[in-house]
């Protein structure tokens, strides 16, 4: 038998108060990943890819909201040396992903559509948050905090950390899949 492995992936981006600087993107800064087993139904590994943008720079805003600094993001990869280490060290073209909503997997469309990098991931795309809405039955689509709150599990770490995020998001995948209704939602 087979163990049915998941990426779990979390992304944080520049991001401003208000309007984009003239000239600037938003650009993933940090890659956060979680290793989850759905057969087990452990988190096996907590993983975190720093990385150097090349068209934006991190805000005071930014560096609010997720703790990250220039000066730690400059420390980073390229997002081409990023996707290959996705690719290579985490299987991202093997395994089925997971991401909270639909902005991770279109961040990662289009910034590798801008630069020419090659998509890391396979088709086999989870919107996790959708399917929570389907679990609990609710109406609104939640915030990872929100559903962790309804689920009745802890905010581990830093919220707004893509790696303390991914992790969140593993509990939460387990908490779905524990309720029967975990499927890829996208295929493309």
């Amino acid at each position: 038998m087979t163990t049915r492995l998941l990426n779990v992936v979390d992304v944080e981006a520049t991001c401003w108060d208000g309007k984009t600087p003239p000239g600037a993107v938003s650009e993933i800064i940090e890659i956060g990943l979680t290793v989850v087993d759905l057969d087990a139904g452990a988190r096996l590994a907590k993983h975190r890819i720093l990385v150097r943008p090349e068209r934006s720079t991190v805000s005071e805003f930014c560096t609010e909201l997720t703790g990250l600094t220039q000066a730690e993001v400059d420390t980073g990869v390229s997002f081409a040396e990023a996707c290959r280490l996705l690719a290579t060290e985490h299987q991202a073209s093997l395994r089925p992903w997971a991401s909270w909503g639909d902005y991770d997997r279109k961040q990662f469309r289009a910034q590798c559509q801008a630069t020419g990098t090659a998509y890391p991931f396979n088709h086999r795309h989870t919107n996790a948050k959708l399917l929570f809405s389907e679990a609990y039955e609710l109406k609104r689509r939640q915030g990872m905090s929100g559903a962790l709150g309804i689920a009745g599990l802890p905010l581990e770490g830093r919220h707004h950390c893509g790696a303390d995020d991914a992790w969140n998001i593993g509990a939460l995948v387990l908490d779905i899949a524990g309720r029967n209704v975990w499927r890829a939602t996208t295929t493309e």
